[in-house]
């Protein structure tokens, strides 16, 4: 695997530090496994969702956090459901090990609900732009009054 020198990029701009960054944490995350499958899908304009499958896995065993930018998933069976009666399997298909999945989120992007039906964990996101960001119409001949 190739590998990307970014100290070019933290040498020659001031304040790009954060852009490189993030793609610091884009090749980081080809490093995690496939496990569980998900759908990241576009809602609306500003409106995401994760879809994460999820299967044998309850709410008490799902731990969803938020920190600096970046969402955490993570799953983890109880010690005591693993050690409880022998069980045989003829075929196992079903993954139940434990997980934890990153996505780097967006600047203004925030979390608004999280909820757990059928197996699928949804993760409802949306981008929501402060007022001093947006853009602005400027009049002509308009003098700006500071307050």
């Amino acid at each position: 695997m190739r590998t990307i020198d970014l100290s070019p990029l933290y040498r020659s701009f001031i304040g790009s530090d954060h852009l490189a960054s993030l793609i610091d944490a884009a090749s980081r995350a080809e490093k995690q496994s496939t496990y569980p499958p998900y759908n990241i899908e576009l809602l609306g304009d500003d409106k995401y969702r994760v879809t994460m499958a999820i299967a044998g896995f309850s709410k008490d065993d799902v731990s969803i956090q938020v920190e600096e930018n970046t969402l955490t998933i993570t799953g983890s069976k109880k010690a005591e459901e693993k050690e409880g009666a022998e069980r045989k399997f003829l075929h196992k298909g079903i993954s139940e090990r434990n997980f934890e999945r990153k996505f780097q989120l967006g600047d203004h992007v925030k979390v608004l609900a999280a909820d757990m039906e059928n197996g699928l964990l949804h993760i409802d996101m949306e981008r929501v732009i402060p007022e001093a960001k947006k853009p602005r119409q400027i009049e002509i001949g308009s003098r700006l009054i500071e307050s």
